[in-house]
Order: structure tokens, then C-alpha cells, then sequence
């Protein structure tokens, strides 16, 4: 899936905008069937995760056209991005069996690990300044500092859809992708990562600028 994100993103414009409602749908059908398959019916519990379940979804469709937009940067933006969550992850699988140690949240995420989690952190961010040095991008201190709260945010988001998944009592969020589970299994860390990024971006470039203010530090 990776090309065909990239490829999406440098093309932009509404196709972009398409691709990115078209994941978030699915995503809110995969957060559905977990909420109408748990067995509890307590309709104030059902109505409260179904709201979250829109909002987990929003931010999806939303966050990444908002970084999109930004005509100078917003390309660079989603590579950077793509960058520190799937080379975060890469990095966090092969550290952590290499190294091993203490487990990071052992009732969530039995398999994760401390060093996993830190070479995940260092290789995301090394992937993400990379980017911006082919971009031309100065590498500020405090965008070096970004990028790995990036990569926290990322494996936050990792965690965070383990722990809803446990919760339903699910492996995945569902079997659309034979052997890797559901499109929310696989976008987790993504959408922590950049929900957080167009929040940086936007309170320093506004809604035109966000790609700008999460990439440009003086």
C-alpha cells in the first residue's frame, strides 16, 4: 500500500481527498463492527464509542488533507510522515527481537519492548530528517525534536488501537487485508502521528500553512 500512498499524495487535490475519505469510511465500518459485536448493550455506552469511533474516523479524513493543502509543503509533509510511522515500526519490530529486555505494556502489547520502542523512536526520526534534507529543509533543533514526538505519537497510536481492540475482546479490526488484518490496524500509528502533526502545524501556519508550520523552524 505504500506506493499507491505515495503516489496519492504527490497527485493531491481530490483524488487525494477521495483516497483519504474512502480509508476513513472503512475505518469507521472496521470501529462499528467491533462496538456492535462487544456484549455489552448498554446504550449509553454504545452511543459514547460511536462518537468516539466518528471522531476517531474525522481525524483521518481530516488531518491529512489539512497538511495536503499546503501548496509549497504539503507533499514533503506526508513523506515525512509516511517516514517516521512506517520506519518507526520497521525499526521497533527488528530492535526489540534483537534486543529484547523489559516488555513496554505487557497487558496491551505483550510482545513490545523498551528497546524496540527507542530504535523505533531514533529510526522513524532519522527516516523523517532524511526527507527534509532531500527537501531542502534546514534541519532546526526543534524540528529534530519533532519528529521524534512524531515517532512517540506513532507508536502511542499503536497502543492505543491494541488497547481497544483488547477491550472488544478482537485480534484485528477486521480481515480486509488477508494476513495483516484490518485498514485500522494498519493506520493506527499513522493517525495519532499526523493528528499531532497538523496540530503543530496549525497553531504556527494556519489552516493554508500547516505543512509549513510542522516543517519550517527557524
Amino acid at each position: 500500500m505504500a506506493p499507491l500512498a505515495i503516489a496519492v499524495a504527490w497527485v493531491g487535490g481530490w483524488l487525494f481527498v477521495l483516497f483519504w475519505a474512502a480509508a476513513a469510511c472503512i475505518v469507521l465500518w472496521e470501529w462499528s463492527r467491533l462496538v456492535i459485536g462487544a456484549p455489552t448493550r448498554q446504550y449509553a455506552v454504545f452511543a459514547a464509542w460511536m462518537i468516539a469511533g466518528l471522531f476517531y474516523a474525522g481525524v483521518l479524513l481530516l488531518a491529512p488533507v489539512t497538511l495536503r493543502r499546503d501548496p509549497a509543503l504539503g507533499f514533503v509533509a506526508m513523506l515525512f510522515l509516511f517516514a517516521i510511522v512506517w520506519v518507526t515500526d520497521i525499526a521497533a519490530y527488528f530492535v526489540g527481537r534483537a534486543v529484547g529486555g523489559p516488555k513496554l505494556w505487557v497487558v496491551v502489547s505483550p510482545n513490545k519492548t523498551w528497546s524496540g520502542a527507542l530504535g523505533g523512536m531514533v529510526g522513524g526520526a532519522a527516516a523523517a530528517l532524511l526527507v527534509c534534507r532531500f527537501a531542502g529543509l534546514d534541519l532546526a533543533p526543534m524540528l529534530v525534536l519533532v519528529a521524534f514526538a512524531l515517532s512517540i505519537a506513532s507508536q502511542a497510536g499503536d497502543l492505543l488501537e491494541s488497547a481497544i481492540k483488547r477491550h472488544f475482546g478482537a485480534k484485528d479490526a477486521s480481515q480486509l487485508i488477508p494476513g495483516h488484518g484490518g485498514l485500522m490496524d494498519r493506520l493506527d500509528g499513522f493517525l495519532t502521528a499526523v493528528l499531532a502533526a497538523v496540530m503543530v502545524g496549525f497553531l504556527r501556519g494556519g489552516l493554508d500553512g500547516a505543512a509549513q508550520g510542522l516543517l519550517v523552524w527557524k
